[in-house]
């Protein structure tokens, strides 16, 4: 059974990130936030002198140089923050450089104004002037976007409002992650078992059907309690992007929110349709999984369980780190050489602590490591994950060494794509070293639940947003009612009739953090059709193409994300790549009822 969460302090430091390469203490953090506002205030400074190209690169290079103070001192914060979500000090810095990142944005809200402005030979001119050559991808990108950027006197106003239009997502966080509790629960043995956000998954995954059922009955009726509050939070998110795409002259918040990485909406609409037509591909595994766990009825809180009786198999952190090395071996050596150096200088904080941020996520800025944050429980999901957020912080890793800070950040439709490759590697690594078909059936439906948590579930996710976005600016109410059937609705559709539908499914929606940051989700199911291509191509072509793909690791933002992706050999404008990723879900489940036949069950 899961261990009681200890305090951080009990938990050896050895397996906490080390964040004194980036700020010594707490104490040289609030140093260099002092010394903040002078900063923020000198930028004021270049209003009125941005139609020539020195006083334009002067504020370039003064923007970068401020960015990254930014970026260090929140990214900091924020780290410290989720090591324990219910500590003041941390709380504190989080809210203060949150204020600040608001106030430059404010401060600096005159600079699109004001060179959009200019006559458009003045435009042209300083596109072209040699010493913003540096600079050329961005100011280019900055005419692109000119249809969309206000006057200076509105741009400011708007940022202004920065902190109040991010206080939904705030909220949704800190009543999940502090003050969310949810009643333990009675296990199949009558054992009292405590349910928590970063335990919950772990417990849906055990073989003792009595407490999948109690934890997931435990769990939701915690988000049922203060499902109000949550479609308050909610709503309040959509409608400020409603309203911020209005006032900008876009078409929708879609719209809006795509624009900004130049994707035309047609991708997105294109991987719903993808998705939708092979929806029978999903239902086929439901059957499946109803099948090799011999139930009557599929309930929601079977979908997590494992096909194989007995206990999961367990991994020590260190086997997970060896078993990551092993996955990108075809990486080559300079890859698995930064990865090595990743867990030796502790980039990692491994284990889950009371207080602690649920999930996992990979951070870092310009200026420090790549940090990664997990919740590690020994299970091969938790392997999986490392293997994921490391995707995340080589790709941070190879784009800060090969980029300037201005093209350091890769933006989010690529931010996907390296993590699921990694996940990928190490599936099929481990698919090619099983000999016994339990386990392998295991690692197949690992390889499925991949699949279905990242291509089929994240794609519902997306349409839940497009028509949850789409209803606000109809006018129309986000109550309780009206997002719990409209997500209960999806999950019937995408999963079909082999699973019953529990009450409690329809509150989902509550628990997925990813919809405050709207128009996001989607970029997973994108991301892990490009990873299964790049992976295949990797494994088949080696060398070329290992390549070609850290070389796209190491563009950074200097590109448009579909023109890496190219690079990189995949072409998302077109439905090949999703389309490919869905027949090898399909030959993946052929293998595993293969499997299923072998072990004659």
């Amino acid at each position: 059974m899961p261990e009681t969460l200890q305090e951080r302090a009990q938990i050896d430091p050895h397996y906490q990130w080390d964040l004194t390469r980036l700020y010594a203490s707490d104490a040289a953090w609030e140093e260099e936030f002092s010394a903040l506002d002078q900063k923020i205030d000198a930028m004021a400074g270049f209003a009125g002198k941005l139609g020539q190209a020195e006083g334009l690169r002067a504020y370039l290079d003064a923007e970068v140089s401020l960015d990254r103070i930014l970026s260090n001192l929140y990214c900091y914060a924020s780290m410290r923050r989720s090591e324990d979500t219910r500590a003041t000090v941390a709380q504190s810095m989080y809210a203060r450089i949150g204020a600040k990142y608001v106030r430059a944005v404010s401060v600096r809200a005159f600079a699109e104004p004001e060179l959009l402005a200019l006559p458009q030979e003045t435009l042209n001119s300083l596109v072209e002037d040699p010493s913003l050559k540096e600079y050329r991808f961005a100011l280019e990108d900055l005419l692109r976007r000119k249809p969309h950027t206000l006057s200076a006197a509105e741009e400011k106003l708007l940022a202004s409002f920065g902190e109040v239009l991010g206080a939904p997502g705030e909220i949704a966080d800190n009543l999940q992650d502090a003050d969310l509790v949810f009643d333990s629960v009675q296990d199949g043995e009558g054992q009292t078992v405590e349910v928590t956000g970063s335990n919950y998954i772990v417990l849906q995954s055990s073989n003792d059907r009595t407490l999948r059922e109690n934890a997931f009955r435990s769990f939701y009726r915690g988000y049922r309690q203060h499902i109000n509050t949550f479609a308050a939070t909610y709503s309040a998110n959509v409608k400020a992007a409603v309203a911020e795409a209005s006032v900008r002259h876009y078409p929708s918040s879609r719209a809006m929110s795509m624009a900004g990485e130049n994707i035309p909406e047609s991708v997105y609409d294109s991987l719903i349709s993808a998705v939708r037509a092979h929806l029978p591909a999903m239902y086929r595994y439901v059957a499946l999984r109803k099948r090799l766990l011999g139930l009557e009825e599929l309930h929601y809180y079977d979908v997590y369980a494992p096909l194989t009786q007995g206990t999961p198999k367990r991994y020590t952190y260190d086997q997970a780190k060896q078993m990551v090395l092993d996955a990108v071996a075809p990486l080559g050596e300079t890859y698995g050489t930064i990865v090595r150096r990743g867990f030796a200088e502790r980039w990692v904080d491994v284990f889950p602590n009371k207080g602690k941020s649920g999930g996992a996520y990979s951070t870092g800025t310009y200026d420090s490591s790549p940090y990664i944050l997990t919740n590690f429980t020994g299970t091969l999901d938790s392997v999986s994950t490392i293997a994921h957020e490391m995707g995340h912080s080589i790709h941070t890793w190879f784009s800060n060494h090969n980029q300037p800070p201005q093209y350091a950040n890769y933006t989010l439709f690529v931010a996907e794509v390296a993590s699921t490759v990694n996940e990928n590697l190490m599936i099929e690594q481990l698919l090619k070293q099983a000999q016994d078909p339990a386990e392998r059936l295991v690692l197949l439906n690992q390889y499925l639940e991949n699949f279905k948590g990242t291509v089929y579930r994240q794609t519902m996710f997306a349409e839940f947003e497009r028509e949850a976005h789409a209803m606000a600016e109809r006018g129309e109410a986000l109550n309780p009612e009206v997002l719990n059937h409209l997500y209960g609705g999806l999950v019937a559709d995408y999963f079909g009739p082999g699973l019953v539908m529990d009450d409690e499914v329809q509150y989902e929606w509550a628990r997925i953090p990813h919809f405050y940051r709207p128009f996001y989700v989607y970029k997973y199911a994108t991301g892990y059709s490009t990873a299964v291509a790049l992976s295949e191509k990797i494994l088949g072509e080696g060398e070329s193409a290992v390549k070609r793909y850290l070389e796209f690791l190491s563009m950074g933002g200097s590109a448009y994300p579909l023109d890496e992706l190219r690079h990189a050999g995949v072409d998302l404008t077109t439905p090949a790549p999703v389309e490919a990723a869905l027949a090898k879900f399909e030959r993946i489940l052929d293998d595993a009822e293969r499997t299923v036949r072998a072990l004659g069950r």
